[in-house]
Order: structure tokens, then sequence, then C-alpha cells
């Protein structure tokens, strides 16, 4: 068995940890757990800290639970919070559930024998409880003084909070009883703004029962510039394919920059800690290849996609940037050839002129207005300086027509070596 806390401390990945945690773990394999926010259908970049606790924490010999909060959804946690969110209905929590658990079993093994990992959904135990048997059975044992000292209310009691969101940690500590008495749980690990919560779940667990409990967090990943990790001027990055495709997914690690890929890779990778401190040697030997990024790229795209997904998303980042075949352009999906072609300028040409066919210099120069004028196009043509869909045009006279579309619809049309334009056809 492997010694986690010393696991997690090397890979910079913890940040509280109550007294008699390490011994616990070191003296048996231990179950804990992990609660999940299910406020949308899939899991972000930012839950994959968590995720990854639970992966380290199942090859270190350990059992890990995930839970996801179909109930504790319903409801909301304030933490970290500046006003109360809007409450989702059961039909979409399911939903929202169901996807998830499909992600989580992307990165556990649940399968494996003593220490098979496991999905619960605190809804089932909590749906029937009343709000009576809660407030006798769960409520008696914490004081109001005690959850007012938690800063997740303290921080919102000037602007106020509805009795629902005070609640919360009442209900994520009753989470921790109930598998405790269980699945025999010892453990809750969650993010360090979860601290509060997680305690509040030990102590209910020690006034209501007598045993003891353990706890552990890791630190909130921020980048290097001080912005929020996960978060991009797009918006979230998703694990769902349909949400941030494979190839903006694999472009997220491989732009990481290089103060930030030197702690990703530690939390993200799977990789012992030699093979990760070689890593690191060669990346600081020649940081202009980039091997942390692309190794890790590879890896959690890979991982969270697939093998083919990754393949596809280096030959779509060759598109711009190397030396890719028309091959690899037309082998792209229309959404990847978006996500690639994002910030290329674009025009819009009539799909009629080329189902027609239209003469190379009718579309560079008046449909298009990529050059000024038939004389300098004529001369670039000329001179192997135009490419169409990655492919050498050297005839003046060549016709364009509906074959030569990509997804029956684009043009990249290419201007010496840099200079790059997506073609629209449509009406």
């Amino acid at each position: 068995m492997i010694n986690f806390i010393e696991e997690l401390k090397w890979r910079n990945m913890l940040h509280d940890v109550m007294p008699g945690t390490e011994e616990q773990l070191n003296k048996e394999m231990t179950t804990g757990y992990i609660g999940f926010d299910p406020t949308a259908d899939s899991l972000g970049v930012g839950n994959l800290v968590q995720v990854m606790t639970l992966l380290h924490f199942q090859r270190c010999g350990h059992k890990p639970i995930a839970l996801v909060g179909g109930a504790t959804g319903m409801v909301g946690d304030p933490s970290g919070k500046s006003a109360e969110r809007n409450l989702l209905s059961e039909d979409i929590l399911n939903h929202n559930l169901d996807c998830q658990k499909k992600q989580l079993e992307k990165f556990l093994d649940f399968d494996c024998g003593a220490n098979s990992a496991e999905i619960v959904n605190n809804y089932d135990w909590f749906k029937d409880f009343t709000f009576l048997d809660f407030i006798r059975d769960v409520g008696k044992h914490i004081t109001v003084n005690y959850m007012m000292a938690k800063d997740s209310v303290k921080s919102r009691l000037d602007t106020g909070m509805s009795f629902t969101e005070f609640s919360y940690q009442l209900v994520q500590g009753y989470d921790f009883v109930h598998l405790h008495q269980q699945k025999n749980c010892m453990l809750q690990m969650g993010g360090s703004d979860q601290w509060g919560n997680i305690v509040t779940g030990t102590e209910l667990l020690r006034r209501k029962t007598g045993a003891s409990a353990f706890a552990l967090t890791t630190p909130l990943i921020k980048k290097a510039d001080g912005t929020k990790f996960g978060k991009t001027e797009g918006g979230n990055i998703w694990l769902d394919a349909a949400r941030t495709s494979p190839y903006k997914f694999y472009q997220f690690w491989l732009n990481a920059s290089d103060d930030d890929v030197k702690n990703y890779i530690r939390i993200f990778s799977i990789r012992n800690r030699e093979e990760i401190e070689a890593l690191e040697k060669q990346h600081n030997e020649n940081a202009a290849a980039r091997i942390l990024q692309k190794t890790l790229a590879q890896e959690i795209t890979t991982r969270v996609h697939s093998e083919a997904d990754y393949n596809s998303a280096v030959e779509a980042s060759e598109i711009l940037f190397g030396k890719a075949a028309t091959e690899n352009l037309k082998a792209l999906t229309e959404a990847t050839l978006l996500d690639v072609m994002e910030g290329v300028p674009q025009c819009n040409i009539s799909r009629t002129s080329i189902d027609a066919g239209i003469n190379i210099l009718d579309l560079l120069v008046d449909s298009t207005q990529i050059l000024p004028s038939r004389s300098e196009a004529k001369k670039l043509i000329q001179a192997g300086g135009i490419s169409i869909n990655k492919e050498k045009v050297d005839d003046t006279t060549v016709t364009i027509n509906v074959d030569r579309l990509l997804n029956n619809k684009y043009l990249l049309i290419q201007k010496g070596k840099k200079n790059y334009y997506l073609v629209i056809c449509e009406d």
C-alpha cells in the first residue's frame, strides 16, 4: 500500500489534513469519498482535481466513493458563492447525474476487488427523510453557534442567506454519517473551500455516533497569472466532447504556461514521481520543446476522450502550424474544422457560384477580395504562393467546384506561409 498523504505532498495536492488521517490510511485499506456538484451535465476540468484525488487514492490501495449530490444539488452549496443559485428540477438533476457518472468511469476502476470504486447518489437516502426526522436526528447535534462560525456563512451575513443554504452543511454532514454507517467510510476529501462543510461532517459523526472520522482537502488551483483554472475566454473547459471539442480540450493543456504545467503534470498525470521528475528535467533543459505540455495533453486527452480523438487533435493542430496534408484537413469534422479556424478571417461566397464552378482568379479577387487585383493573384499563383485545402494551385485557369469543398461547405485558402482564410459557401 502506497502512503497516500506522501503521494499528495509530492504532487502538491495537500492543503489541510485532520490529525490522525495519515495513521488511519497507513493502518488499513480505508474507504473515502468526495462529493460532486450535479448542476451541469458534464464535469469541467476544474472538477478534475477531485477526480484525480480519487484516482490517486485508489492507486494507493484505498476504496474511493464518488458521491453525486442529487439531494444537495437541490439545496445549493453556499461555499464561495456571493448569491444563492437557482435550484434544479429532479429530471434535470437525474440527467446531469447520468452524464457525470459516465465521465467518472473513465478514471476510476469499478471492478478491481476490495477497493473497487463506487458511485452513490445522496438523493437515495434523503428522498424519504422527512423534515421532522431530520431536525430531530441530525439538527439537534450541531449548534447554531457552530454553524454560524463557518466562513461560508459569515461571508454572507451582510447580504443574507436563506435557511436552505444555511442548512447545507448539515445535509452534507449527514452524507458522511450515512456513508460511515452503511459503507464504513472513514474519510471525506474535497477542495480547500469545502473544509468547513467537511469538518461539520466529522463533528456530526462524532456527536451522533461517537465514531472517529477523518478529513483532508486539496488546494484550489489558480493559474500563475491569478486567473481561475479551467476557465478560458470562451468559458469553461468541459469533459463532454459536445461542450468542448477534443481539439479545444487538447489545446487547453498544450497551451499551458511553463509555470502552470509544472503544477499540472504532478496533479493530472498518473506517472510516478521518478517519471515526472525526469520529464521536468528534460523540460528545464529545453523549455521550447514543451515536453511537459505535450506529455500531459496526450495523457489527459486520451483518458477523457480516446486515442483516436487525441491523434485527430494533433493532426488538426498541424493544419495551421505544421505540415498537415490535405487528407488530414478533409478528415476533420465540421465542429473541429471551425474550432481550428477560430480567429482565421472568414468570407462568404454564393454556393451557386461553386456549384457552377468558379475560376481561381475570380475566387481570389472578385468573390473574396483576398487579393486586390488579378495581376497580383496571377503572380502569386505562378510563384507557388496560393494553396486551397493545403494543395498548391499553380494554374491560373483552374476551376474550383464542389469537389473541393470541405464538409460540403468550406474552402481553406492559404496565401503565402502564414495567411489563412476560411471561405464559407452558402446561399
